[in-house]
């Protein structure tokens, strides 16, 4: 399955990121969504498969929710205070 699809990033939220179908653009987001994400440009075009590695999303998820929904959002990264930053780097040691 390969889907082609424009990923879109939010002008207003950092690491925000809005991917739909290329043939459907923003057709099937809802309303409200739009408005919460703000002013968005297009960030990239890309064909995705389910074997593609993206930085920071499942490409097997995404295409569910294209299908599905119409629409994923990537959202930022938790980042972790310095303390919990600390005991992750720990755990990963053990």
């Amino acid at each position: 399955m390969k889907v082609l699809c424009k990923i879109y990033k939010s002008s207003s939220k950092a690491d925000f990121y809005l991917y739909v179908k290329y043939d459907e653009d923003v057709s099937r987001v809802p309303e409200a969504l739009l408005g919460n994400f703000g002013k968005y440009e297009l960030a990239m075009t890309l064909a995705l498969t389910p074997d593609r590695k993206l930085v920071s999303a499942d490409a097997v998820e995404v295409l569910s929710a294209l299908e599905e929904k119409g629409y994923f959002i990537q959202l930022p990264p938790q980042r972790l205070d310095p303390y919990m930053q600390d005991v992750c780097a720990k755990n990963e040691k053990l």
